[in-house]
């Protein structure tokens, strides 16, 4: 079984990921908002060897800790190509938004792809393609939970007023490949609490229209 590490990271918290498979030590870390030191305090500690570290998206509060990471675990860094004019304006968007200096993230080593298999050691993880908060938002499922990134929230959705962002793609993307889950898997979003398939579909107030249907 895979097991999930959550590490609120940076002024926004976004969450960053490690999951892995304990048994062979293989793991991947999902979404890279700041604070690399941090995260590779945990990725040591559990003893992991990190493949590749994978985005939900582009923006800047999810992609700040990448290039050090990079550096210190030598794996490759992945992302879906919808999002490469977003990856590119992380620099101006973390001076727009929180008013600091940044280096640019690196050069992605490949696109990833809506249906990609991904391995984490034993484990299959499928990536999503889930347009809407960015136009190359992804999710990744494995076994019986979700990493939605900033598409999904406990409670709520991602916004749509960010240049590419598109509120009915969300909403299709969150009711067609999300919501279609069973109840009992986990939701992981990119920032807040987990939550559950079952627990959005009867409780978000954003998804009301979802179930009236």
């Amino acid at each position: 079984m895979l097991r999930v590490e959550c590490i609120p990271v940076g002024r926004l918290l976004s969450n960053s990921y490690l999951l892995y498979d304990p048994e062979l030590g293989d793991g991947i870390i999902i979404d890279a908002g700041d604070d690399a030191e941090k995260i590779i305090k945990i990725v040591d500690e559990r003893g992991v060897e990190v493949k590749g570290i994978y985005l939900t998206h582009g923006h800047f509060d999810h992609v700040l800790g990448v290039r050090d990471l990079k550096e210190d675990l030598g794996c490759g860094f992945y992302i879906h190509e919808g999002d490469a004019a977003i990856l590119s304006r992380a620099p101006a968007d973390a001076k727009y938004f929180l008013d600091v200096e940044v280096d640019p993230p690196p050069e992605p080593d490949e696109w990833i792809f809506d249906g990609q298999i991904l391995r984490v050691g034993d484990h299959n993880v499928r990536v999503i393609h889930t347009p809407g908060h960015t136009p190359g938002s992804v999710c990744y499922l494995a076994e019986e939970m979700i990493f939605t990134g900033d598409t999904l929230f406990a409670g709520s959705i991602g916004r749509t007023d960010l240049p590419g962002g598109s509120l009915q793609s969300l909403l299709s993307s969150i009711s067609a490949k999300i919501l279609s889950l069973p109840d009992h898997y986990a939701v992981y979003p990119g920032h807040g609490p987990s939550s559950t398939i079952g627990a959005e579909k009867m409780l978000n107030p954003f998804l009301r229209f979802m179930r009236d249907r």
